[in-house]
C-alpha cells in the first residue's frame, strides 16, 4: 500500500520506487539553495540510508553563511552516492513491542551512525554530523554520545524493552562499574539507568548489518515520474497526522521540514541546548530538533520569513485576516 511517499506492506516500510527514482535524475546543484532543495527530498528518506549525514556532509558545507559555493569533487561524489543510496534502499521491518531490540552504534572523527534492529532486520537507520567542539572530545565520549543519541531518538521504542547496544568501542562495556568519569559521562550514565539496556562489545557488527541489507533490496527498475513526485512532495500536509506537530497547518511540510532540519545541524546553540541533560529540547527519531514536542525553527532568517510567508498564504488562510501581524 503507499502511504506518503513509501510502501507499507507486511514486511515493512520501504521508499515508493515510482516517486524516488526521480531523484536519479536530479540535476546538479548550482548554488546553496538548490543543495537545501536536494537536501530537504532526499532527507524525508534519510532513516532508509546508512550514514546519511556523513554522506551528505561536504554538500551541508556549502550551505553554511557566507561561504563561498565551490562545487568539488567531493560533493559529486556526496550528490551521486545520495541518488545511488535513495534508489536501493532495503525494506525497514516494523517494530513489534516486546521483542528484544539490538542497536548497533559507531562513531568517528566525523560524526556518528546507528541501526535499529529486532530479530536481525533493520527498522530504522540514524546519523548526525558532529558540531564544533564535539570533534574535540576523547573517543570514549564519541563511542557513548552515539549509544545516547539512538537511546534518545528511538525512546519512543526503547524505553521499557529490552535493548542490548553493540559497540565496537571495548572498554564502553565496563561504563556503569567504570571507576572515573568526567561530568559528561555522569550525566549519560544516570541517562542510561531509564532503560533496561546493556552494552557489549562486538567488533563484527559492520559485517551483521551489511548480512541484513543484502537480503531487503529493492529493485529500482521503475518509470520515472517527475512531475507526479513534485506534485505530491509539494500539495503533501502532514500537519494532521504528524507525530511532530509544527504548529503551522498548511506549510509544503514534508519538504520544509526537511528543510528546517538541515537549517537546525547549522545553529550552534541549538545543537547545544539538544545536549543539556533535563532540556526541553529533544532529537527526534528522524533527526529533528524539537522543543516540547515541537518542531524548533532555527535562527535562519531567510528560512523564518519563508515559513511566514508560506504559513501567511496557505490555502487555509483565513480571508478575513489579510493584514499582517506586528
Amino acid at each position: 500500500m503507499g502511504f506518503l511517499g513509501h510502501i507499507v506492506s507486511a514486511e515493512g516500510v520501504s521508499v515508493d520506487p515510482a516517486k524516488i527514482e526521480a531523484i536519479r535524475d536530479w540535476p546538479r546543484p548550482s548554488s546553496a539553495t538548490e543543495i537545501r532543495s536536494f537536501l530537504g527530498l532526499a532527507g524525508y528518506y534519510r532513516r532508509f540510508v546508512k550514514g546519511f549525514a556523513t554522506m551528505a556532509q561536504p554538500m551541508t558545507k556549502l550551505t553554511g553563511k557566507d561561504v563561498p559555493f565551490v562545487w568539488s569533487a567531493e560533493c559529486e561524489e556526496s550528490f551521486s552516492q545520495l541518488k545511488e543510496m535513495l534508489t536501493t534502499t532495503p525494506v525497514l521491518a516494523l517494530p513489534e513491542p516486546g521483542k528484544p531490540y539490538m542497536v548497533y552504534t559507531d562513531a568517528s572523527g566525523i560524526g556518528l551512525g546507528c541501526v535499529l534492529m529486532q530479530e536481525g532486520r533493520v527498522i530504522a537507520y540514524a546519523s548526525r554530523q558532529w558540531q564544533g567542539s564535539e570533534r574535540n572530545r576523547p573517543t570514549h565520549d564519541l563511542e557513548l554520545g552515539a549509544v545516547i543519541f539512538a537511546l534518545k531518538i528511538w525512546r519512543s521504542y526503547l524505553l521499557g524493552e529490552t535493548v542490548q547496544v553493540f559497540t565496537d568501542h571495548k572498554s564502553l562495556q565496563h561504563i556503569f562499574t567504570q571507576p572515573m568519569m568526567n561530568a559528561r559521562q555522569t550525566r549519560w550514565v544516570e541517562f542510561l539507568a531509564d532503560y533496561q539496556v546493556s552494552i557489549n562489545y562486538h567488533p563484527g557488527k559492520a559485517n551483521l548489518v551489511a548480512d541484513a541489507l543484502s537480503r531487503r533490496r529493492y529493485d529500482s527498475a521503475v518509470e520515472r515520474d517527475v512531475e507526479s513526485l513534485v506534485g505530491e512532495i509539494s500539495t503533501l500536509r502532514l500537519c494532521a497526522i504528524s507525530q511532530e506537530p509544527l504548529g503551522l497547518e498548511a506549510v509544503d511540510q514534508a519538504d520544509l521540514l526537511s528543510r528546517i532540519r538541515v537549517a537546525q545541524q547549522s545553529d550552534q546553540s541549538l545543537l547545544d541546548a539538544t545536549r543539556v541533560t533535563g532540556s526541553e529540547y529533544e532529537v527526534s527519531a528522524n533527526g529533528t530538533i524539537l522543543v516540547r514536542g515541537r518542531v524548533c525553527v532555527p535562527k535562519d532568517v531567510e528560512l523564518r520569513h519563508q515559513i511566514l510567508g508560506e504559513a501567511h498564504e496557505q490555502v487555509f488562510h483565513s480571508s478575513g485576516s489579510d493584514q499582517d501581524v506586528p
